[in-house]
Formats: structure tokens, sequence, C-alpha cells
């Protein structure tokens, strides 16, 4: 591709880059969020989807995604299934309301029918403002507690205990007292700013893993190659259940919208922070293509569904990218082409124990919680609503019963202290909805 053709369809000198800082931002960008090439099909493994070709699945809706954003954008942002959004597909829709993953990917695919047609009417912005911040902190921090409880869970550090529900799994275990390392490792590492981090701690964690004998021969398995095909998808491509959700409303109804709620702030905040430190915001703080920037990330969990995955978001780590110059489309550009190249190292992916991948969720818990310092902890309603909230996404284990409490919390506390001029029309609508299904039972 010439030179005069990146100008022209990313406009660099207007951006104030070059083609080798382009190159050099999406390759940062991506090496920060490789690690869910691994991460992804763990998770959705755990659902009963067949876990082959799942790593071909993730790099696909990753590589399609951020390819979406970049043309219809020309923002540095790259896109990938979502942290949160997966554990939510894998743990409350396929494992606590038992429905079969193909019926999920069905759900997965009305969500973001649905978040799209709110993106091209322009609705999204007034949902968006409708629903109240203290819900949107809650929400937002309560998922990334679910994340680091769900790694925590898979290394062995917590374990189900009879009396007391859990306890502190057994730090004899070589395996757990690894992870235990692994986390303290890849916190030091974000906190020296370490590009791509959390992939070093998967990485030296699987290293370890080969020299730590089990029953069946070391944790982590001998590869049978290091560069090989990318497994097909056939298994998950087109796999969806499309008209489950519409022949079973009454029960899929809640998960819809609460994964549209979730992929939908999710989405703004990135776009807004990432945007922020791009100086792509105008004067008034607005992003100017948000709209096409909605309508991107909503064709992408679309898509997603079609293939097999969990609903794909704009990514956090974009903002790695950023620090390091990126300002165009040409850096998601990049970040595409490395998912691509990346499918052909699947031999290697596929050994890496699940216990390596406990650093990354936890990091991604950690970093999720840090909207709490945006909470008025002087106002004890918004504090207890937040609060509900994200305590209870992990002690249910289900992302939809925190969402659906602290809406009935919020609007509770509003009406009993004489401030139910302050909700919104839609934030009644909803609780009075979830008590609804609480009292009579409609899951």
């Amino acid at each position: 591709m010439s030179n005069n053709l990146l100008e022209r369809l990313f406009k660099l000198q207007e951006h104030g880059t070059t083609l080798k800082t382009e190159l050099v931002a999406g390759l940062t960008t991506f090496a920060a969020m490789s690690y869910i090439l691994v991460v992804n099909p763990g998770i959705l493994g755990l659902s009963g989807m067949p876990v082959e070709g799942l790593i071909t699945v993730t790099a696909l809706a990753a590589c399609l995604g951020t390819l979406l954003m970049a043309l219809m954008t020309n923002y540095p942002i790259a896109l990938a299934p979502g942290m949160g959004l997966n554990a939510f597909f894998a743990f409350t829709i396929c494992m606590s309301r038992e429905i079969p993953w193909e019926a999920g990917l069905g759900i997965v695919f009305w969500n973001g029918v649905l978040f799209l047609l709110l993106s091209l009417t322009g609705v999204r912005s007034k949902v968006a403002d409708a629903i109240p911040p203290t819900l949107k902190i809650g929400v937002q921090c309560g998922i990334g507690l679910f994340i680091a409880f769900i790694g925590l869970k898979n290394a062995g550090l917590i374990v189900d205990n009879p009396a007391t529900f859990v306890q502190l799994g057994d730090l004899s275990d070589p395996a757990v007292m690894l992870a235990l390392a692994g986390i303290i490792f890849t916190i030091v590492m974000m906190i020296k700013k370490v590009t791509g981090g959390i992939l070093l701690s998967i990485i030296l964690l699987t290293v370890i893993g080969a020299f730590i004998p089990t029953e069946n021969g070391t944790l982590t398995a001998t590869p049978e190659a290091i560069i090989g095909l990318p497994e097909p998808i056939s298994d998950t491509f087109l796999a969806m259940d499309f008209w489950y959700p519409i022949e079973h409303f009454a029960e899929t109804w809640d998960l819809i919208f609460a994964l549209m709620f979730v992929n939908m702030f999710d989405t703004i905040g990135t776009l807004i922070g990432v945007s922020r430190r791009a100086n792509l915001l105008t004067e008034s703080g607005k992003l100017p293509k948000i709209g096409p920037a909605m309508t991107a990330d909503a064709s992408a969990s679309v898509v997603g569904a079609m293939i097999g995955t969990s609903p794909v978001t704009s990514y956090v780590e974009s903002a790695t990218g950023v620090s390091a110059g990126g300002r165009t489309g040409l850096t998601a550009v990049v970040v595409a082409l490395c998912f691509v190249l990346a499918l052909f190292l699947t031999p290697l992916m596929k050994v890496i124990p699940l216990m390596a991948t406990t650093p990354a969720l936890l990091m991604v818990g950690i970093l999720m919680m840090e909207s709490i310092r945006q909470l008025d902890f002087d106002d004890l309603g918004a504090l207890a609503t937040a609060t509900v909230a994200l305590l209870a996404m992990p002690l249910t284990f289900s992302i939809s019963e925190g969402i659906a409490l602290g809406f009935i919390t919020y609007v509770g506390i509003k009406v009993s202290t004489g401030k139910f001029r302050e909700v919104s029309g839609l934030t009644y609508a909803l609780a009075i909805i979830f008590i609804l299904r609480y009292a009579f039972n409609l899951k």
C-alpha cells in the first residue's frame, strides 16, 4: 500500500502522525490486548462450546471488528470479544440459566441488532442519559469484581466450602502458588507501565508450568508444533439458534437488555476515554464520530455472534497505542493484521494452562474497579446503590442479577426519600419489570 493511498485513507499528515508511528502504535496496542486470544477461549469453553476453533473465532472477531472501526471512523481503537461480556455469556446465560450455547449466541445476535438500531437512530444517547451515573459505576465495578473472582477460582486460590461458601485454596499446590506469583508479577509490570505486561505474565507462567510435574505429565503440555494452520470454525460458524430468544422472550429479555446495557456503557466509556488521550474530542468534549463508532461496535457484535463468540466491544487497551503516538485508523489496521498473523501460533496458545490466565483476569478486574473513584462517597444513597450492584454480581455469580438489584435499590431509595422526580421514566419502568420478575419468579 503506497504512502499516497495511506494518506488519502487515513489522513496521516492532518493528524500529525507518520506511517512508522502508526505501525509502532498498532503493535503496542496488540501486545496490550493479545491476552484475549488465550483468555476468551478459556472462558467460552466453560459454557459447553466446542473448544476447537475458539482461538480462531476470537482472532477473526477482533480482526473484523477492528477493521470496521478503522474504516468507519479512522480512529485508533481496536475491538475484540469483551471481558465481562464473555463471562456473562458463559456463567450467567449458559451455566446459571442453563441455556444452550447455541441459543446464547442467538441472544448475543439480537443484543447486537438492538444495539445497532439504537446507534443508527440516535436513541442510544437518550438511553445512556436516562441511566443514573451511580448505577453505571456500580455495574462496571461489579463486573470487575466478578472477573477477578473467576480468575481466583480458576487458579484454585478460592475454592468452595459447604459451611462458609468459599475459602482459601491449597497454597501448598505448586500451581496455586505459581498463579499467586503471577498475579504479583503482573501488577508490578502494570505499575511499571511495561507494554504487554499481561501477555508477558501469561508467557512466563506457561514456561514455568512446563517444569511443574502433575499426574498426567506437566502443568504445561508439550506443544505439537510451534507454527501451524488456524483451526477451523465449522463447529460455531452460523451455529446460533436465531429463533430461541424470540420463542423464549419472557426468559431472555433481561439477558438481552443486560448485554446491551453493559456493552453500551463499556463502549461509550472506552471511546471517550481513549479519544480524549488522542485529542479527538471537540472543545465541548464530544466525540465527532461517536455514531459511526457505536455502529461499528454493534455491527461487530452481530458478526461475532454469527461466527461464534460473545459480544465484541472497544478495548481500553487501545490507549496504549494512543500513548505510543497512534492517531488514525491505520493503528487499528495494524492491530487487525496482528490478530490474523497470531492465528499461526495456535499450537503454542493451545497448551497455555488455565492457571496462567488468572493474573490477566485479576488485572482486568482491578482496572475496571478504577471507576469507583468517580462515586460520590458523601451521597449515602448513591454509595448504597453502587455497593448493592457491585457486590451482587460476584456473590450471585450473575451480572444480570447485579444490574436488576441495582435498579431496584436505586428507585427504592429515591422514592422513599422523596426524590422520585430525579428518576427517569426508563429507570422506573426497568425497576418495576425487575420487581415483577422476582415476584412471579419469571426466569
